[in-house]
């Protein structure tokens, strides 16, 4: 792991990457506290840089050792899971920001495929669970693997490796931590017992081509209701939210609309509100009721930085952050104007993933674009 050093240079560039000058931030000055720093090649003074703009500030950059396809806080705040191309998962320390990387997984099987993450999550616990059950990280794999790692020893405990899915895409814990999905290259979701590691239901489509019951095609998207211990939804390519209860094999109602191709979708308990993105070049983040399905806002594009959403998240009790393709950027839009506040921009390759650590009123934001780890925080500038 390597934390870029941010240094002006002669061009009035930074050498970690991060353009400066005029009204947009100049980070060498906010990267000062970060330590176990390495300092990075010049980039050609002909290549377009990243920069910051508006109300976000640099508070780390991590370098992984290959490109970053999901990232995940823990519950805490205090650690971070980045799940990479190759199959390998880095887990850095973040409370403090020190962005150490305390922690590696990998073991054959994993090596064997060298096929990508593709989602990370942390097991909820209790206060009172026993320390052993407080170090638990769930990941699914592009080879039709799902892990159980115990992270601090970097033990896997258990793999689900069932025959039938070349593929798991996604999956999503209830808050109850008795039961998660997970889905993969067909439009079914299939449903497990945590404490077994066994398939107790699947989820799928009535017959019928003119019923809407359940997803048509691959599904990328899962997020159980905070506050609803059976009832989640999903999004996938079929232009369609579905929301289901685990115990019944057809989803119960669904929106229409939403193109998901990644983690984009969440759900707001404090208003019931969905937000949704979609990897389109029309409308791509859409704020929707979840009792009624219907849709409240759509939030509008950024004029000259318009970007195919591939995942976003609720920010705080006030903003929204979004990042995408097209153009490789992240976004910051406040929640009641829907004004853009803050923006990473330029970046190289898309932004695949962001995870927020849910602190205070301004959390911490991971954002994976290629192989780097942006740690942000929307923070209005001094004047």
């Amino acid at each position: 792991m390597y934390v870029l050093q941010h240094t002006r240079n002669s061009h009035g560039m930074s050498a970690g990457g991060f353009e400066t000058g005029m009204q947009r931030t100049s980070v060498s000055s906010q990267m000062s506290q970060v330590s176990d720093i390495s300092q990075v090649s010049d980039t050609p003074r002909n290549q377009q840089l990243p920069y910051l703009d508006g109300n976000m500030k640099l508070l780390a950059t991590i370098e992984c050792p290959t490109d970053v396809m999901c990232n995940r806080y823990t519950d805490d705040g205090s650690l971070l899971a980045v799940g990479l191309i190759d199959g390998s998962i880095k887990i850095y320390e973040t409370e403090p920001l020190t962005c150490h990387c305390l922690h590696s997984l990998q073991d054959e099987d994993t090596i064997q495929a060298r096929l990508p993450v593709t989602q990370i999550r942390f097991k909820h616990f209790e206060p009172n669970d026993k320390p052993e059950h407080k170090k638990i990280v769930m990941a699914s794999y592009a080879s039709g693997m799902i892990k159980f790692w115990h992270y601090t020893s970097g033990k896997c405990l258990h793999t689900i490796n069932e025959p039938e899915h070349s593929q798991v895409l996604t999956l999503a814990v209830n808050p109850e931590n008795t039961l998660f999905c997970a889905t993969g290259d067909d439009p079914r979701v299939h449903v497990y017992d945590m404490e077994t590691q066994r398939r107790i239901q699947t989820l799928e489509p009535s017959d019928g081509r003119d019923i809407m019951d359940g997803h048509k095609c691959r599904v990328f998207a899962l997020m159980y209701h905070p506050t609803m211990p059976h009832v989640f939804v999903s999004g996938g390519w079929d232009d369609t939210v579905h929301f289901w209860d685990d115990r019944k094999r057809h989803s119960f109602k669904h929106i229409s609309g939403p193109h998901i191709c990644g983690d984009a979708i969440d759900i707001d308990p404090r208003h019931n509100h969905i937000l949704t993105g979609s990897w389109c070049t029309g409308t791509t983040l859409q704020i929707w009721d979840f009792n009624s399905a219907q849709i409240i806002k759509n939030v509008p594009q950024e004029p000259l930085n318009n970007s195919m959403v591939y995942c976003c998240q609720w920010l705080g009790n006030d903003s929204i952050i979004c990042g995408g393709h097209n153009h490789n950027m992240a976004r910051v839009i406040d929640r009641g104007t829907l004004n853009t506040t803050g923006q990473l921009l330029d970046l190289q390759q898309s932004v695949y993933c962001l995870d927020n650590d849910h602190r205070g009123l301004h959390p911490r934001v991971a954002i994976g674009s290629q192989n780097f780890i942006f740690i942000v925080r929307e923070e209005k500038k001094s004047s």
